[in-house]
């Protein structure tokens, strides 16, 4: 009784300290610190959320975990210390069956809870829109990024990140932003984003999404998002492609609906209507590509 007694004294000072740190969180911390969240601002896009919200209560349950294994661990070690004086082995027991069944079963319902809870989030990220109001196709190269406008058709063609020269001496930092392939979105709008691959395998990653995709050669994966948060955000290719693959940078433009349009009217005066479609790619035989001209008759 006076064990119990105890523990219950220890619990409320401990609940209490829990709750005033956890109360004087901010929006950053009580997210694990991910990107894509700022203070009394919404996520930046329709998922960030619910990928967070797997995140950190992923990390919450694993350290649960965690202590206990560690305070079992310790327990033991101090228990069963060899003590002064005690000499030869200590009794040695074959098996525990409650034990045995304990940590048998517990990983079992942890890791049929994690899939559970990831399926389930996966399958609402991965939710085709039935009519997105931007179709958007992205299309990776060695090593840049190429972005066609489908509804309005129109495209940007981009060039890999490039550093200051004598020619752009006056950029500032270490990588002239100004020159990198840049993609916009209109804000509050369902986004589909068709993945495409010139070469080799590349992966699209914008970090505040929390989400990326892989891009394959001649085939087309989607991404379907709602950006909800007006900003710039950094994207880089999250799959080694190749020797300037950390130079395969582009960047996000979350705009209002009217700047959006603006940026379209830009692409159009500068001429640039129309698709890159694939007769830029260096795979040309890829399945469903029309064979090579024969050299008969030459």
């Amino acid at each position: 009784m006076r064990h119990n007694r105890r523990l219950r004294w220890a619990a409320i000072p401990i609940a209490a300290t829990l709750a005033v740190v956890l109360a004087g969180c901010t929006q950053a911390q009580l997210n694990g610190f991910l990107p894509g969240f700022q203070a009394d601002e919404k996520p930046v896009t329709n998922h960030t959320s619910m990928v967070s919200g797997l995140w950190v209560t992923s990390w919450i349950v694993l350290l649960v975990v965690g202590i206990i294994t560690w305070g079992l661990t310790i327990w033991a070690i101090v228990v069963y210390r060899r003590r002064k004086g005690q000499t030869g082995l200590p009794v040695q027991l074959r098996y525990n069956m409650p034990i045995e069944i304990f940590y048998t079963i517990v990983p079992l319902i942890l890791v049929l809870g994690f899939f559970a809870f990831t399926a389930r989030d996966q399958a609402e990220i991965e939710k085709p829109y039935a009519q997105p109001d931007v179709t958007i196709n992205v299309v990776a190269k060695q090593w840049a990024w190429d972005f066609n406008y489908v509804d309005e058709d129109v495209y940007s063609p981009g060039i890999q990140a490039q550093y200051p020269t004598a020619e752009n001496a006056d950029a500032q930092g270490a990588l002239v932003e100004s020159e990198l392939p840049t993609l916009y979105l209109p804000v509050d709008k369902k986004v589909e984003i068709q993945l495409n691959s010139r070469d080799v395998i590349h992966s699209f990653w914008v970090i505040d999404f929390l989400y990326k995709k892989d891009m394959f050669p001649g085939k087309t994966n989607y991404m379907y998002v709602t950006p909800t948060r007006e900003g710039t955000y950094k994207g880089k290719c999250a799959e080694l492609c190749g020797e300037y693959h950390s130079a395969m940078l582009f960047q996000v433009k979350v705009v209002s609906e009217a700047k959006y349009q603006d940026y379209i009217e830009s692409l159009k005066n500068l001429g640039q209507t129309g698709q890159l479609d694939n007769g830029f790619d260096r795979n040309q035989n890829l399945p469903g590509i029309k064979a090579p001209a024969t050299q008969e008759g030459k």
